[in-house]
């Protein structure tokens, strides 16, 4: 929340209202329904207060349209001149939020001290109205506005018409409408042999002004069958002339076949639910006009976005790329393969049988499944170990993977002979359900290495093996978690049998960006951006527009919502692979945006621009800004309310929860698994773009983070700090009417102790209400200043982009471990301290201290006597009065309760 500091500095020659010839003036200071007062200066007629009052500022949007009035009074009881409960009036001044400067953190930026008319109260006021009250007020620093959201109102069929019905019926509602001319090449026939050859190798080149789009060649074939289809941008039509050309390929100049043309104007106008338009066989013509043989197979209409040929038709923005690599810039709906934790319990080994005769085997068991290897512990000389380890692993479907059980004598360090392998395929490991009964566990013959090759051959005559024990069952109840939990998109678990209803309907427009960050502009390019939004299991990727900093997607997309506390991620890259690129090159992040869904209202559209923050070695950078248009729509309230009062992960996770140790290391591991999947897609979904979006990354260590977290904590305990502050005032009767209002509360909730609890539930209810006035309205967003990223340190952010382990020489190795031991030092006095307290409360009664505690059982003693014949009404009467006294009753020296704690032993003297 945003603060509104005020600081009075002083007044000269103000109205003697004593009746001696002088004054004792303070200032009260009232802004938003807050009011504040100063000291009061005794007889004082030019007094100097250099004080500073801070309100609060729920929303600053709304500061200009406030005002603070400030008003100088006499304070009678101070100059104990007269009776009476009023003040006199000296004077005021009333400011407009408008002139209240916003404060920087820039230590040389000062604010000039303003200097303000004392203005009467009414006609018959009798003041000096010339000298003037001196103040200084500012805003602490905020956000820099080029990080703050934006929002906007873009012409959305949602907006701009009503809709009845299913809400969930219309598609494209949150996006602007983009028409385009499309043109479905399918096939042709009987076409002319225009080479001496004999050979027709046809293509068809679709051209409308100065773009052209070209179909591939079919070598020797006069019936070629195409299937294509292309979309002109009608904002970037250049001609009224549409030409549809066959031409034969040919290794000098293409040999011109027929065409045929078609009026723009006179175009159809298809929009879905319509039924696709059909295709109609058009005779071709020469360049004169005149017709040839041969015919051509179209079908051409005007359509928007919405079609359903739009996804994988190809388009004039990309009209410079090649067949290869046009579908590197299609848009695409990827879904992310179904996990399972996959649970191994080695147990126990028989009979196992090492190289070397005269040595008992150090055994341990190597568990491989894909690319992920467990170990379990050594045991020391034994033919028959039992190690009794469970190993988790993350598997996925189809299960195509086996399980490699190997067993393993340690002969040296660094040096292991294998003693035996099993195998098991994936596709045959049992599945539990939540809490059911594990299957039975399992003996497995060991089979050599050299034995395990031969085993497709002839079968032979069973002989001796050793055995191994394990249980190995995959774990159908938990959700595996690919994603940080503090923004996780799905908490649904494995088993679709488990999973409870959809709640309702997130519909997400990614519209456009603006002032993009030129990534490409040493190949003399601008940026190839294309989005990529992640939700669940289900990942979308927008098409590629190609070489410009404004690109206009407007594509919309939709998910089943299942749980309302989860979060959407939307990210925007630069596309790395068009024509001529590597095949090992890495498509730039731009920037993303993460969304809660539980923070936006049901059936409102939001509009705004997110900036794109990135935080790069060099400090933060803003790479743009992009427009979405989102929408949440309830299908179940029931079930949306029961939502909040459920587990945020499935039962298994609390039944029977993974070990810490092992969440990061599952985690990863299914990371990897994603981003390996999703690479083989087509087009693929690049590993570094779903390491971003996964925020691969995020629990390794950053000081700036660690920053963040810790203001966060102040945050939070800045309200219990002002609520102890308040309550100080009262007890030290800095406003004496609200201090007698407070005794009366008391007084009241002791003789009705009924009252406590409906007047807190009702205090709350009433804060509730009051605070709907000052909800947020808009989505939250990336926090610059939350995440310490503004104002971060060089070193501190090269720290955080260090690779792990480090890269740095080690001077500057040696510097960051020199500065963490003196962090972990005062967090390190902070816990000794708090352990300290803890142990004095234990020395209460474990004589210790023989004396405290002796002291602390008698006076316990005659407490509970003396709170036995009290009634409880009069021990808390004497109780609040006593806490509440008034500050003459008061000393500066720490009570007698206060001094016997702090005597008391703890055990920072028993440390070495």
């Amino acid at each position: 929340m945003s603060k509104l500091v005020v600081e009075v500095v002083d007044a000269y020659d103000l109205m003697p209202k004593d009746g001696q010839g002088s004054a004792s003036p303070f200032v009260e200071v009232e802004f938003d329904e807050q009011r504040q007062r100063t000291q009061t200066k005794l007889k004082d007629l030019n007094p100097c207060w250099n004080q500073k009052l801070v309100f609060h500022v729920n929303n600053p949007r709304e500061l200009a349209h406030k005002t603070i009035d400030v008003t100088v009074y006499n304070d009678r009881n101070a100059a104990h001149a007269h009776g009476g409960h009023h003040n006199n009036f000296l004077g005021r001044v009333r400011i407009s939020g408008v002139s209240v400067p916003l404060a920087s953190d820039d230590p040389a930026f000062t604010h000039n001290v303003q200097r303000y008319p004392l203005d009467k109260r009414g006609l018959f006021s009798h003041i000096r109205a010339a000298p003037p009250s001196v103040m200084h007020m500012q805003m602490p620093p905020r956000q820099n506005p080029e990080f703050l959201l934006v929002e906007t109102s873009p012409p959305l069929a949602a907006r701009m018409r009503y809709r009845g019905g299913d809400k969930t019926s219309t598609t494209y509602d949150l996006v602007e409408q983009m028409h385009y001319l499309y043109v479905n090449v399918v096939k042709a026939k009987d076409l002319p042999v225009m080479d001496i050859s004999g050979s027709l190798d046809p293509y068809v080149e679709v051209k409308l002004g100065n773009y052209k789009g070209q179909t591939k060649h079919l070598e020797k074939n006069q019936n070629p069958v195409w299937h294509q289809i292309f979309a002109f941008s009608k904002e970037r039509l250049q001609s009224n002339l549409l030409e549809v050309i066959v031409k034969d390929k040919d290794f000098g100049k293409d040999d011109f076949v027929g065409k045929v043309v078609f009026d723009v104007l006179e175009i159809p106008l298809r929009v879905p639910p319509d039924s696709p338009l059909a295709p109609q066989w058009y005779k071709l013509a020469d360049k004169k006009g005149d017709k040839v043989k041969g015919e051509i197979m179209l079908a051409v209409w005007m359509g928007t976005q919405a079609d359903e040929s739009f996804p994988d038709a190809w388009h004039s923005d990309a009209h410079n790329i090649t067949h290869s690599n046009l579908a590197n810039t299609r848009s695409k709906v990827y879904f992310s393969p179904k996990l399972y934790y996959l649970r191994i319990h080695v147990m126990e080994a028989q009979d196992l049988v090492p190289h070397d005769k005269g040595r008992f085997p150090d055994p341990y068991v190597k568990v491989i499944v894909a690319n992920q290897i467990r170990p379990t512990k050594i045991l020391q000389r034994t033919v028959n170990p039992v190690w009794d380890d469970q190993l988790m692993f993350v598997a996925s479907e189809p299960f195509e993977d086996y399980i490699i059980i190997s067993v393993e004598d340690r002969i040296a360090p660094g040096k292991d002979e294998i003693l035996g392998r099993a195998m098991i395929p994936l596709r045959d490991v049992p599945q539990r359900f939540e809490t059911s009964k594990p299957p039975d566990p399992r003996w497995l013959s060991l089979l050599k290495p050299s034995s395990a090759a031969e085993e497709e051959g002839e079968k032979r005559k069973e002989k001796f093996s050793s055995k191994i024990l394990l249980r190995f069952f995959l774990e159908a109840g938990y959700h595996v978690l690919d994603e940080s939990t503090h923004f996780s998109s799905d908490l649904q678990p494995s088993s679709k049998h488990l999973r409870k209803p959809s709640i309702g309907i997130l519909e997400l427009g990614i519209l456009s960006a603006k002032n993009l960050l030129p990534m490409k502009i040493r190949d003399g390019r601008m940026t190839d951006a294309y989005c990529v939004a992640k939700y669940g299991n289900k990942w979308v990727r927008t098409r590629t527009l190609l070489d410009t900093l404004s690109p206009r997607w407007n594509e919309q997309y939709t998910w089943e919502v299942y749980d309302p506390c989860t979060v959407i991620t939307v990210g925007v890259f630069d596309n790395s692979h068009i024509n001529g690129s590597k095949e090992d090159a890495r498509d730039q992040k731009i920037g993303k945006v993460r969304i809660r869904l539980s923070t936006l209202e049901t059936d409102r559209v939001y509009t705004h621009y997110y900036p794109l923050l990135v935080l790069t070695p060099s400090g933060l950078k803003k790479h743009g800004e992009l427009q979405l248009a989102l929408r949440f729509t309830c299908t179940a309230w029931v079930n949306m309310v029961a939502q909040y009062g459920r587990p945020l992960l499935p039962k298994m996770h609390y039944v029977q929860p993974i070990p810490v140790r092992h969440i990061d290391w599952l985690r990863h591991q299914a990371m990897q698994i994603v981003a390996a999947r999703l690479q083989r897609a087509e087009p693929p979904l690049r590993r570094e773009v779903v390491e971003y979006m996964l925020d691969v990354d995020y629990h390794m260590w950053s000081l700036r983070r660690s920053k963040a977290n810790f203001h966060r904590i102040m945050s939070l305990l800045s309200g219990v700090t002002a609520v102890c502050k308040w309550f100080n005032d009262i007890c030290f009767w800095r406003n004496p009417i609200t201090t007698c209002l407070v005794h009366v509360l008391f007084l009241i909730l002791v003789c009705y102790p009924e009252l406590i609890l409906p007047t807190i539930f009702l205090y709350l209810f009433v804060i509730g209400i009051w605070n709907y006035r000052f909800r947020p309205r808009h989505p939250p967003h990336m926090d610059a200043r939350l995440s310490q990223a503004d104002n971060a340190h060089p070193d501190e952010l090269d720290e955080e982009f260090d690779s792990f382990p480090t890269s740095r020489p080690s001077d500057i190795v040696r510097m960051r471990y020199d500065r963490l031991r003196s962090v972990a030092g005062r967090v390190q006095t902070v816990v000794g301290d708090l352990a300290s307290q803890g142990e004095r409360a234990q020395a209460l009664l474990s004589w210790r201290d023989p004396r405290a505690t002796a002291i602390f059982i008698i006076f316990s003693l005659i407490w509970a006597v003396f709170i036995y014949v009290t009634p409880f009404q009069v021990v808390a009467v004497l109780f609040g009065l006593y806490w509440l006294r008034h500050p003459r009753f008061r000393s500066k020296m720490p009570s007698v309760p206060v001094n016997f704690f702090k005597r008391l032993p703890s055990k920072s003297d028993m440390l070495i």
